[in-house]
This record gives structure tokens, C-alpha cells and sequence, in this order.
């Protein structure tokens, strides 16, 4: 699964959403940088077949099929559209996520399923008070339960707290599985990834020599300006320019 955003935007004067283009796929884990309160929300749900744009294109597998999208594609944790409420128990959440899923939501199902997860401790507590890595674990790991989801949209993580090197070495987890994997964070989010993912490098290189793979070295690649909201771009009629982003992608 392929899915292509080219030049998308939404809102009067693009005001919502500035010009973006990402494209994010099967067995890839793509960060694209989005600041201010509202345009995460609103990428994730273009992304994800939710929203149409009001300039641009989305194609998944080279058409627009947005039902297709939304049956394929979990939005994950998006402000003030399907984020849970603070005070909701994880097992409150798990229960819900198992009747969507169309398994038994009971207790000793649900505690099976924390079980699972390596959450059991965390059953009783609010959603809201958990770590920020585990939240996005347990959201994450209970979307791909329901029939048919092949990829997951991850809005702002970072608006948790935390290490972002941590959630985003989750996401690249989940893309290992054959899941397409969409991450929208802020612009410090992307630069502390880039950086360590810099430093890892260096430090691989000071190690021995590295063999080349033909087969994964296009899929690695680091973000040269990573201090850039992606969706700060300006208009093509402005510049001429459609790309629109240089999204940091499996870094």
C-alpha cells in the first residue's frame, strides 16, 4: 500500500493546512513536521482518507478511493477527533477496542490483551497519566486489531512528553511488520530523531567497516534541514515548486 499526498492544503488561504506533500507506504515509517495546534489534526485526517483537501491530491495506490483509505488506515490519537478522554482507564480503552475489533471485550479478555501487550500494570490506570511511548504502543497496537487496517496515521506524539526517539523507534518497529506508518510531529521532535539517527550512524562508522544492501540503503534517509515545519512551504503558484516537504523518512 501506497499512499501519495501531492501538494495537499485545506482552509481559506490554506490557512489550516499550508501546501504538503508526503507519501508514506508499506513497510515504511515516514515523520512529516507540522506546527501550531490545528494542522496535525487536520494532515492526519487527509492522510488517512478522512478529510478531503481543498487543493492537491491523495491517491492511494495510484487512485483517490477515500472509503478505501478509511478502511485501511487508522487515524491514531488525533486532538479533539479521536484521541481518548484523559480520565478513561487503559482497560476501559482496551474493552472498547476489542468490541470495535469484534472480539470478546470482557474482563479476563481484556486482561488477556494487556497481558499481550506487556501493559497489565498500567489496567487501572487513566490514559491520561500513562507513558507517553506506552499510550501510543497501546493506541497503536489495538487499531491494527480491527479487520482490514493495513496503515496507521500517528498525529502530534510529542504533545505527550517524553523521548521522541523512543516513539519513533516504535513506529519503525511497526513498519518492520509490513504496516505503512505516517508520523506528524513538531519541528524539535524531528530534529532530535535526525540527530540521533546522525549520531548512530557516526557511531556505526567508528565501529567497523559497513557492508552495503542494496535492498534497504534507498529506504534510509536523513533530514538535511530538520528545524522545518513541512508545512510551512510556500504556494506553488508562489514558487513553482509541488514537492511541498522533505518529510524525514525511516531516519
Amino acid at each position: 500500500m501506497k499512499i501519495v499526498l501531492d501538494a495537499v492544503a485545506k482552509g481559506p488561504r490554506f490557512a489550516a493546512l499550508p501546501t504538503t506533500s508526503a507519501t508514506f507506504q508499506t513497510g515504511q515509517a515516514t515523520l512529516v513536521r507540522a506546527e501550531t495546534e490545528q494542522r496535525p489534526t487536520v494532515l492526519g485526517l487527509i492522510a488517512s482518507g478522512r478529510m478531503r483537501p481543498d487543493a492537491g491530491s491523495v491517491a492511494i495506490d495510484g487512485r483517490q478511493d477515500y472509503s478505501d483509505m478509511r478502511k485501511r488506515i487508522a487515524l491514531i490519537d488525533a486532538p479533539d477527533v479521536c484521541e481518548p478522554a484523559p480520565d478513561v482507564t487503559v482497560a476501559g480503552i482496551v474493552a472498547e477496542e476489542l468490541m470495535f475489533a469484534g472480539r470478546a471485550s470482557h474482563p479476563i479478555a481484556v486482561s488477556r490483551r494487556l497481558s499481550e501487550l506487556g501493559a497489565s500494570e498500567y489496567g487501572r490506570w487513566a490514559i491520561g497519566t500513562v507513558p507517553p511511548t506506552v499510550r501510543i504502543r497501546l493506541l497503536a497496537e489495538l487499531a491494527l486489531m480491527r479487520a482490514g487496517v493495513e496503515g496507521l496515521v500517528i498525529v502530534s506524539p510529542d504533545r505527550h512528553g517524553g523521548d521522541p526517539v523512543e516513539w519513533w523507534e516504535f513506529a519503525r518497529e511497526l513498519a518492520a511488520r509490513d504496516i505503512a506508518v505516517l508520523v506528524v510531529a513538531g519541528d524539535a521532535s524531528a530534529a532530535a530523531i535526525a540527530a540521533a539517527s546522525l549520531v548512530s550512524r557516526i557511531d556505526e562508522t567508528q565501529t567497523g567497516p559497513q557492508t552495503f544492501d542494496e535492498e534497504t540503503s534507498d529506504e534510509e534517509t536523513f533530514d538535511e534541514d530538520p528545524g522545518r515545519d513541512d508545512t510551512d512551504e510556500p504556494h506553488p503558484s508562489e514558487s513553482g515548486d509541488l514537492t511541498g516537504t522533505d518529510p524525514v523518512e525511516n531516519a
